[in-house]
């Protein structure tokens, strides 16, 4: 099936590995089929807009019927490209890095941090969580082909946009920015910017907001 997905709207792309998530949920369990209600209750997100996002996709479903859960894991896991593995960098191990390295996304099989930039003398050398970590001063001299498309930057917000210029003049396409620094990047960079204190902050406002509702 070929699809044009720059005609996926953003919000939509942005839900699929939420759906592929309980999808593989599901095919673990031996569910043969979801409905669309049971898929919001899963996911949090409203019958409507879940029936709407898969017919960007084609018919999908059926109606009184659901949705097959093996047909619906294998069509997203190609849409996803699961079955290719896309390296990721890290620039920065600090505390949030060394978290990372250690996780290093073992649920999501499409993804490795594949090496991790510092400049503490104590980190470059070493590895962590079986990820090699070099010197940010020899950036240039590590990543020397465009096998890590992907960049995740958890460094002072100080020092972020420097390393980001040097990061896009290697052909860096996407950047998963953990810095409260908003970045300036030419127009075919993609950046997702993730700030946890802000996130944090917005979470503790929703639930004093809700609870001076409920007195």
């Amino acid at each position: 099936m070929n699809m044009d997905h720059s005609k996926i709207p953003q919000a939509t792309a942005k839900r699929l590995p939420l759906y592929y998530r309980f999808l593989k949920n599901l095919h673990a369990s031996g569910k043969q089929r979801v409905s669309s209600a049971e898929l919001s209750d899963a996911v949090k997100v409203d019958s409507a807009t879940i029936r709407r996002d898969f017919s960007y996709f084609g018919a999908l479903g059926k109606k009184g019927y659901g949705y097959n859960v093996n047909y619906l894991l294998s069509f997203f896991r190609k849409t996803l490209d699961q079955d290719e593995t896309t390296n990721v960098t890290l620039i920065g191990v600090g505390n949030l890095g060394t978290a990372f390295l250690h996780y290093n996304f073992i649920k999501n099989n499409n993804t490795k941090i594949a090496m991790a930039f510092d400049i503490n003398k104590e980190k470059i050398g070493t590895e962590v969580g079986g990820v090699p970590v070099y010197d940010l001063n020899k950036l240039e001299e590590h990543m020397t082909d465009d096998d890590i498309p992907v960049a995740i930057l958890t460094v002072p917000a100080q020092a972020a946009q420097s390393i980001t210029d040097r990061l896009v003049a290697l052909g860096i396409k996407g950047i998963l920015n953990f810095t409260p620094a908003r970045l300036n990047v030419p127009e075919h960079i993609r950046i997702h910017h993730i700030d946890l204190a802000v996130e944090l902050q917005s979470l503790v406002y929703f639930l004093k907001h809700y609870s001076m509702q409920e007195k």
